[in-house]
């Protein structure tokens, strides 16, 4: 999933096979394997459209079945030690960590609460999306998008038309936004741990996302405008506020901070210790990491008032919701990434060739379009790995003669996560946030009306004036 999350990042460099531990060979792997994983994403697509009220309370189920789906048959063929060494592999180093870190992102931005009578005009909404733009770059799109998504619903909620702003939002501040900087979003931190240079994506990235995020905060603006002039004035407000603007619980600003130190630390801090859990090679410094991001979320729980995140409208309810369905989707995407790892081997080999001329030269466009495509659905960051491989794998190689191909490498993994709502994590959460706080979103697929509409265009354009 195109799907945030820079403990994930930090994690998937560690993914290289590991001489004398087990491993799925995914050219030996058939396409049905990816089934339970089709199946996962169909239920999160058509259950909340036909039957809201059994997905409402049964989706923890629903995900359980789609895992086990996958686990039971794969145990029975594969074995019981290759089983516990991949679900450990992706326990260990991926969901938890992933876990660990939303968590403590929402918990110490559900402690931060803007108050004061903010009107949600189509300037102010456009300004919020634009500073939520700049900043994905910094704490993350994770961390912009926790910080904002609350204020920017308090700033509509006396508008009966305020699906567009949540939908422009997961667009510019859940993935777009976070391209200029490996701190932005999981794949270009990636890109950072294999040799990447730090402000490589701000300067060969910069006039794709200037360009993307301009038209779309343009559009957005209209847009508006237009819901605007819709709604009855004076629109009712069921949350009347005299307040001053102002910002409480800034105690939780610092936390922020601290969880993205700790995720640096956890990059460069190499101490040489690791442990062996089932096979999976498990390395001290993103123990450490994880302990203090865990540290940092009680931390937040205990010094920020109680009142401050019952105004917030905080409640566990989202963070349970992605924890059920992303333990699923970690589980069931094992085998579908395996098979892309194996790139011509593998039974979607058709999709690998595409990215190579007949000369052995790379396909930009291609590069731009399957990496992007694929980070819709599956998690950026292994999917950003692979076709980084497949482009060579030689950083200074890719940053010199092929720097086109790994812009367009991390532009579609970056920007494509907006095109569904588990493209990236980020997406997922603020979807469920926005539920929560009585917002009526678009369906699965209602979504990607609306991505295909007002995305799409973009992609084109930057494919006809970069990529060709």
């Amino acid at each position: 999933m195109a799907a945030g999350a820079l403990a994930l990042v930090l994690t998937s460099s560690a993914n290289a096979a590991i001489p004398g531990l087990p491993a799925v060979n995914g050219a030996e792997l058939s396409s049905l394997w990816a089934l339970p994983f089709v199946g996962m994403l169909l239920s999160i697509a058509l259950f909340p459209l036909l039957a809201n009220s059994f997905w409402h309370h049964h989706y923890g189920k629903v995900a359980l079945f789609w895992g086990l789906a996958f686990l039971i048959p794969f145990a029975l063929l594969e074995g019981p030690d290759l089983t516990a060494h991949e679900v450990a592999h992706t326990a260990l180093l991926e969901y938890i960590p992933f876990i660990i870190l939303l968590f403590a992102l929402f918990t110490v931005s559900g402690g931060i609460l803007v108050v004061g009578n903010i009107h949600g005009s189509p300037a102010t909404n456009t300004a919020l999306l634009a500073f939520g733009t700049v900043i994905a770059s910094l704490i993350g799109t994770t961390g912009a998008s926790m910080v904002l998504i609350r204020p920017l619903l308090r700033a509509n909620d006396n508008r009966r038309y305020n699906v567009h702003t949540v939908v422009f939002f997961i667009f510019l501040v859940s993935n777009i936004g976070g391209s200029l900087t490996p701190l932005g979003d999981p794949p270009l931190f990636l890109g950072f741990l294999k040799g990447v240079s730090f402000f490589w994506t701000t300067t060969h990235l910069f006039h794709d996302t200037a360009l993307v995020a301009g038209i779309l905060l343009a559009v957005f603006y209209l847009l508006d405008r237009y819901f605007y002039a819709k709604e009855k004035f004076p629109p009712p407000d069921p949350t009347p506020d005299t307040e001053k603007v102002s910002i409480r619980g800034l105690q939780n600003v610092p936390l922020l901070a601290g969880i993205i130190g700790a995720i640096l630390l956890s990059a460069l801090w190499k101490p040489g210790v690791s442990f062996r859990v089932y096979g999976t090679h498990v390395e001290l410094q993103w123990i450490v990491r994880d302990a203090l991001l865990l540290v940092i979320a009680f931390i937040s729980l205990a010094i920020t008032p109680k009142l401050v995140r019952e105004r917030n409208g905080f409640d566990w309810e989202p963070i349970k919701e992605v924890a059920k369905l992303f333990a699923a989707i970690f589980l069931t995407i094992i085998p579908v990434i395996a098979i892309l790892r194996a790139g011509t081997a593998g039974a979607f080999a058709p999709l690998v060739d595409l990215v190579t001329d007949d000369a052995g030269q790379p396909v930009n466009v291609w590069y731009f379009w399957l990496t992007g495509g694929l980070s819709s659905f599956l998690d950026n960051a292994p999917t950003y790995l692979v076709f980084f491989n497949l482009a060579g794998g030689d950083p200074y190689r890719l940053m010199g003669p092929l720097e086109v191909t790994l812009e367009a490498i991390s532009a579609g993994a970056v920007f494509m996560g907006a095109m569904t709502y588990i493209g990236n994590a980020p997406n997922f959460m603020v979807l469920s946030i926005a539920r929560h706080r009585g917002v009526k979103m678009p369906s699965f697929f209602g979504y990607m009306a609306w991505s295909c509409i007002f995305l799409l265009p973009c992609f084109a354009l930057i494919t006809f004036l970069y990529f060709l």
